[in-house]
């Protein structure tokens, strides 16, 4: 980590004596470069964590966020503002911080050099970039990529490693703004480690995202769309898993039939096959975990197992394969409901008016996403405004894009990634006053 942080400063001092235009063009070659291999870097997010290729498309969302913050190389602007008293001229600019530390989970190391590492480069940083040990394989891809598309050496430094390689980076004193996306409890680690000196942090954490589904929402595809954004969607095993579905009480019923008939037409199997769309956890503790977890809930009546809630046999049984699992007329104060589970888990939860729906919704520590299924515009207003999240998708799946803030309330984190704020992450503010008077 060392070596890293020293190589990335001395780049970083190269990057930043470049005119705008060259890192602008730079940065579109390595969009460029990433574009055409695609298809390869699909096939390593499958050898890294077993989503099916059919969902691997985290290659394709990097490079738009290449594309979309290389435009923003030659357009960050300060400002020139007034004082009172006098006729000084007042500067205020924002500058880069240096060298970033960037720390990646293991189920989407691309999305996160997408979404951190291309501002961090558009606006004059350098990084160093830490995929987890669980999952290397497609950020040192793009490190070979940083150097293939013509970025100075050093630029970017991926340094796969666990927490002993992730305390070193966040308490490098070279290092002067780190960007940590995980779990809560490591994002304590990361804070605790940070404050050795006084290292400001962004941090994108977990969620326990309500999903609501309205009487008057189109049924069929609501039923589509949350068993995707639920359990089937890299097998539950992400921050944007709704996984505590509330419906309606008057179309509970109808809803969770539908609902458990796409789960049980989705295709499991080998992640590689094209027609695929569900495939194993990460590893083998943490299927124990989601299947205690499960356990736990069904035994204590907090809900009543629906389907799943045990490890797939058969030819897949050497395998970390769950079944997709649904607990009905779940208890939202039971740990099912109210603990990140990160499996392929959903809790359904009754609702019987607007204000229960959103009450229910925010009572929990995480604030990352929301979803609502409705026909009423006016309904779809009102209630995206009263739930406290991040982001909320109406009618819709999470689909993160380049152009929005993305970020979570409460324990869910703070600071953002995309949009002009997901720039900004990565700049620092400057006030130079030229005195005339």
């Amino acid at each position: 980590m060392d070596r890293a942080v020293l190589a990335a400063g001395d780049a970083q001092r190269e990057w930043a004596s470049l005119t705008v235009d060259v890192r602008r063009d730079l940065l579109i070659d390595l969009a460029d470069v990433v574009h055409q291999r695609l298809d390869e870097l699909a096939v390593l997010n499958v050898q890294d964590y077993a989503v099916p290729l059919s969902l691997a498309g985290t290659a394709t969302l990097l490079e738009s966020f290449l594309r979309h913050f290389a435009g923003y190389a030659d357009k960050v602007c300060g400002a020139s503002t007034p004082v009172s008293g006098c006729f000084d001229v007042n500067l205020v600019e924002r500058e880069p911080y240096g060298v970033v530390g960037i720390i990646a989970p293991w189920n989407g190391s691309l999305v996160v050099a997408g979404s951190c590492v291309a501002p961090a480069l558009a606006a004059g940083n350098a990084v160093v970039f830490k995929p987890s040990e669980l999952a290397p394989l497609a950020a040192l891809r793009f490190g070979e990529l940083c150097v293939e598309a013509g970025l100075p050496a050093g630029l970017v430094n991926i340094v796969p490693a666990g927490a002993e390689g992730g305390d070193a980076l966040v308490r490098h004193p070279a290092v002067r703004k780190v960007h940590f996306t995980g779990g809560g409890e490591t994002a304590r680690a990361v804070l605790r480690a940070a404050a050795t000196n006084l290292t400001p942090v962004v941090a994108e954490l977990g969620g326990k995202s309500a999903n609501i589904v309205f009487a008057d929402a189109d049924l069929d595809r609501a039923a589509v769309l949350s068993a995707h954004q639920g359990p089937l969607m890299q097998s539950g095993q992400s921050c944007a898993c709704a996984s505590r579905l509330l419906v309606h009480e008057s179309v509970y019923d109808v809803f969770v039939e539908k609902f458990l008939a796409v789960i049980d037409s989705a295709v499991v199997g080998d992640p590689m096959h094209p027609s695929t769309r569900f495939g194993p956890v990460i590893s083998e503790a943490s299927l124990q975990r989601i299947l205690d977890a499960v356990d736990t809930a069904a035994g204590s009546g907090a809900g009543t197992l629906l389907t799943g809630g045990r490890r797939i046999g058969g030819p897949l049984a050497q395998g970390y394969y769950l079944e997709p699992t649904v607990l009905g007329d779940v208890d939202n104060t039971s740990p099912i409901a109210q603990h990140e589970t990160f499996g392929p888990v959903v809790s359904l939860i009754r609702f019987g008016d607007d204000g229960e729906a959103v009450r229910i919704a925010n009572d929990t520590a995480y604030g990352l996403n929301a979803f609502l299924h409705t026909r009423d515009l006016r309904r779809a207003h009102r209630v995206a405004r009263a739930l406290e999240s991040g982001s909320v998708w109406i009618n819709s799946i999470s689909r993160i894009s380049p152009q929005g803030p993305y970020g979570g309330y409460k324990q869910s984190g703070f600071g953002r990634t995309g949009g002009v704020e997901g720039l900004y992450e990565f700049l620092q503010v400057k006030n130079i006053r030229l005195g005339l008077d």
